[in-house]
């Protein structure tokens, strides 16, 4: 390895560090209210894993709220995704590499594999590359053939930039007031049909697109 890399390489790793610990302290200054956690709550207890899904510009939220609960985290295999993978296995997720472009069928094989194990699976159904707000396959199908009901996210910050990128990733400021709201649990019969599957999908879309927008409401 040459000088040059091994610089680029050094530098790679410090900023991966600086960005692990700022979020931590950016996202412990939120002020978060609740709505349905009882959903969430009682999966905990019942010691039952799910299938969370968020949208891909929501997604540090969720993915820092729920640090440490034995979950499996879907990323793509690119140089963002390096990026991300980083952040959720500091968060302690079990990191899968693919997408719906790269490596998909291999990956959601495995995420199955990791929720018929115990774990619940975190999934942003837009993403990696969108369509905004276009809800794939992949969270129901998981679900599906795993025996594991989806539960929905929406996150409502007050307080944030939205970057100029396709799903208009939201940074919440500090100290920002957030709103945090789950759909009741879906189940989803493992003998359904292509089409009644496709419902399924459809409905979740729908239902999660509802859950934003009432929990943008300040």
């Amino acid at each position: 390895m040459d000088t040059k890399q091994a610089k680029q390489n050094t530098l790679r790793f410090l900023g991966s560090l600086i960005l692990k610990h700022s979020l931590d302290a950016l996202c412990s200054t939120l002020r978060i209210k609740y709505k349905n956690k009882k959903v969430i709550d009682d999966l905990k207890k019942k010691k039952q894993n799910y299938v969370l899904a968020f949208w891909h510009g929501t997604m540090l939220l969720p993915w820092f709220l729920h640090r440490d609960d034995d979950f499996a985290a879907l990323t793509s295999k690119s140089k963002d995704g390096d990026l991300l993978a980083k952040q959720l296995k500091h968060w302690k997720y079990k990191v899968v590499r693919g997408s719906s472009s790269k490596g998909g069928d291999v990956a959601l094989g495995i995420m199955v594999d990791h929720a018929k194990n115990g774990y619940s699976v975190a999934i942003t159904p837009d993403g990696p590359r969108g369509p905004e707000h276009k809800f794939k396959a992949g969270a129901v199908i998981t679900a599906k053939k795993s025996g594991i009901p989806v539960v929905l996210i929406g996150v409502g910050i007050m307080s944030k930039k939205k970057l100029k990128s396709w799903d208009k990733f939201q940074v919440p400021n500090p100290f920002s007031n957030v709103k945090v709201i789950y759909s009741d649990p879906v189940y989803i019969d493992v003998n359904l049909s292509y089409d009644e599957t496709s419902k399924i999908i459809a409905i979740c879309e729908d239902k999660l697109n509802a859950l934003q927008v009432e929990a943008e409401k300040f």
